[in-house]
C-alpha cells in the first residue's frame, strides 16, 4: 500500500505560492483549506506566503479576513490559529493584461520571498477562467517572474480547452513560457487515495495483477454519478456537458491507473509513458460506431414535478442540446486489453453520488484460484465505510484471498485530494498530473463523439431526475450479455 502523506510531512516546505483567482470560489473552498491543513501539520510552517490577485480592489486585510470565514465553514480550530495563517497571505488587485501588474506582482513576491526566506520558488496557480492562461503565463515569463535560483511551477485547473485544437493552442502558448517538467496539470480525481493507492494495490497482490488482462477480464466499469444537478453551474455546462467535465479528464484517468501497464514502476516518465501508451491504442471510432457505442441523456424533471429540469436552470437555453449524462463503450488495441470492454458512465441528477471501479472476472480466472466470475469493487468514494468490495461484500469478508494488503491499513483519509496534489507540487512530484501527451490522445478521442452528436438533433430531455439514465444506457451492456454492477 501506498505510505499516506502524514508520513511525509516532516520536512518544512518553503514557497511564495501566486494564486491567480485568489478572491474566486475554488481558492476560498478547496485551496485555503488544504493549505490550512498542511500548516497545521507543519509542512508549511514559517517560510511560505501567498498573494493572491484578481481584479476586485481589496486590502490584505480584507483579504485574510476572506481566508478566515472560509476556513471557519470547514474547521473548529481556535480561530488565533487561523489568524496566524492568515498572516501569511497577501493581496494584489491585477489585470492580466496589464504588464505594470506583473511587475508590481514580481515586486511583492521578491519582497516576501526575502521575509519569510522562501529560497526563491514560486507556484503559479492558474484559479481563473482557462481563456487567461496563455496570457498568464506569457506575462509571468516576459515580465521576469520566474526566479533563477530556485523552482517555477505552474498550476492548471481544468478545462485544459475544449477539443483537440483550443488543447493545442493553449498548450502552445503555455508551452512557450513554461518547460513540460515544470507544468502541473491538475485532475482532482488524481489526488483522491483510491486512486492513489491502485498501483499498490497491483503490485502487492501479484494474483491480482495477473488476471489484470484480456484472457481473465470480462469487463471494466467506470461510473461518476451525482445526484444533484447543474446548481450554479449551467451557464459553464453550456459550452461542456459531461462527456467533456467528466470523461475526457476524469474518467479517462481513472482508466489509466487500473489499465495501464508497470504498476510497480516509480519513475514518473516511466508511469506518464506507461499511460501515454495506453491512450495512444484507444480504438478510434467512426460516426457509426459512435452511434452503437455511445449515449447521451438530459435529465428532466423528477416525477413529482418538484426538481428542475437541465433546460429550466439558470443560464441554460430552452432548447439545449447539452448533455448531462453519458454512458459509452471504450476500447483498446493493444495486446493486453484488445476485446475487453471499458463501460464508462458518468450523469447529473442520478439516484446518488457514486464514484467507482467495478473489475467483472470471467470463468476462466478460476484458473488463478480466484472464483469464477467475480466482481472486484474499489470505491473511489468510501460507501458505508468500505472502500473494496469483491461481489458486493468488504473484501476481508468475502473469503477470497486473491486481493489482500500485506499491513492491513485503514484507508484513514490521511490527505483530501487537493492537499495531496500540493503536497507533491511542493515536492515536485508529478506522478498524478496530467501530461500532454496523454491530453492530446484522450481528446481525439472525444472529439470524434463530439462531432458527431454535433451533427445530430437529441430528443431531450430523456430521463426522469432521480434514475439511473436513458434506458439506452441499460441496452449499451445488454447488447453484449452484461450488466451494470452498480443499478
Amino acid at each position: 500500500m501506498m505510505l499516506s502523506k502524514e508520513f511525509k510531512m516532516d520536512t518544512e516546505k518553503s514557497a511564495i505560492f501566486i494564486i491567480f483567482g485568489g478572491s474566486g470560489d475554488l481558492a476560498h473552498r478547496k485551496l485555503y483549506p488544504s493549505l490550512f491543513r498542511l500548516y497545521k501539520t507543519g509542512l508549511l510552517k514559517d517560510h511560505f506566503a501567498v498573494i493572491g490577485t484578481a481584479r476586485r480592489p481589496w486590502s490584505d486585510d480584507y483579504f485574510r479576513g476572506t481566508v478566515i470565514t472560509s476556513l471557519e465553514e470547514s474547521f473548529d480550530d481556535d480561530k488565533k490559529i487561523m489568524e496566524e495563517f492568515a498572516k501569511h497571505f497577501f493581496y494584489q488587485s491585477h489585470d492580466v493584461n496589464d504588464s505594470e501588474h506583473y511587475i508590481a506582482l514580481k515586486n511583492l513576491a521578491a519582497k516576501l520571498d526575502d521575509q519569510f526566506e522562501a529560497g526563491h520558488n514560486r507556484v503559479y496557480y492558474m484559479a481563473i477562467a482557462p481563456r487567461f492562461f496563455g496570457t498568464v503565463a506569457e506575462h509571468l515569463n516576459s515580465e521576469g517572474l520566474k526566479t533563477k535560483d530556485g523552482y517555477n511551477r505552474l498550476v492548471i485547473e481544468k478545462p485544459f480547452g475544449r477539443d483537440l485544437d483550443s488543447a493545442c493552442e493553449l498548450n502552445g502558448n503555455i508551452s512557450k513560457a513554461f518547460p513540460e517538467d515544470d507544468i502541473y496539470r491538475i485532475d482532482h480525481y488524481l489526488g483522491k487515495e483510491m486512486i492513489q493507492d491502485i498501483p499498490n494495490i497491483r503490485a502487492n497482490n501479484p494474483k491480482f495483477e495477473a488476471a489484470l488482462n484480456n484472457k481473465y477480464v470480462s469487463n471494466i466499469q467506470v461510473t461518476l454519478a451525482e445526484s444533484l444537478g447543474v446548481e450554479d453551474r449551467g451557464g459553464y455546462y453550456e459550452t461542456a456537458g459531461v462527456l467533456r467535465d467528466m470523461v475526457q479528464n476524469h474518467i479517462m484517468q481513472i482508466i489509466g491507473s487500473i489499465a495501464s501497464d508497470d504498476p510497480e514502476a516509480k519513475d514518473a516518465g516511466v508511469i506518464h509513458k506507461n499511460k501515454c501508451d495506453l491512450f495512444a491504442s484507444l480504438k478510434n471510432l467512426t460516426p457509426e460506431e459512435v452511434d452503437k457505442n455511445f449515449v447521451r441523456g438530459q435529465y428532466d424533471t423528477d416525477e413529482l414535478g418538484d426538481e428542475k429540469a437541465y433546460r429550466q436552470e439558470d443560464k441554460v437555453a430552452e432548447d439545449s442540446q447539452i448533455e448531462t449524462f453519458t454512458a459509452g463503450k471504450v476500447e483498446f488495441n493493444s495486446k493486453r486489453w484488445s476485446g475487453v470492454p471499458f463501460y464508462v458512465r458518468s450523469g447529473k441528477r442520478m439516484p446518488n453520488k457514486a464514484s467507482r471501479i467495478d473489475i467483472v472476472f470471467n470463468e476462466k480466472v478460476s484458473e488463478l484460484g480466484i472464483k469464477p466470475n467475480t466482481v472486484l469493487t474499489l470505491l473511489i468514494e468510501r460507501t458505508n465505510d468500505h472502500s473494496i468490495l469483491i461481489n458486493g461484500i468488504d473484501y476481508k469478508e468475502s473469503g477470497q484471498d486473491f486481493i489482500k494488503f500485506p499491513e492491513e491499513p485503514e484507508f484513514t483519509k490521511a490527505c483530501e485530494a487537493y492537499e495531496s496534489l500540493i503536497i507533491d507540487i511542493l515536492s515536485g512530484n508529478r506522478v498524478h498530473f496530467t501530461l500532454w501527451d496523454e491530453l492530446r490522445s484522450t481528446w481525439k478521442y472525444i472529439d470524434s463523439i463530439r462531432e458527431r452528436w454535433d451533427s445530430q438533433k437529441a430528443d431531450f430531455p430523456n430521463y426522469i431526475s432521480g434514475t439511473m439514465g436513458p434506458d439506452s444506457a441499460e441496452m449499451l451492456l445488454e447488447r453484449d450479455g452484461n450488466s451494470w454492477i452498480w443499478d
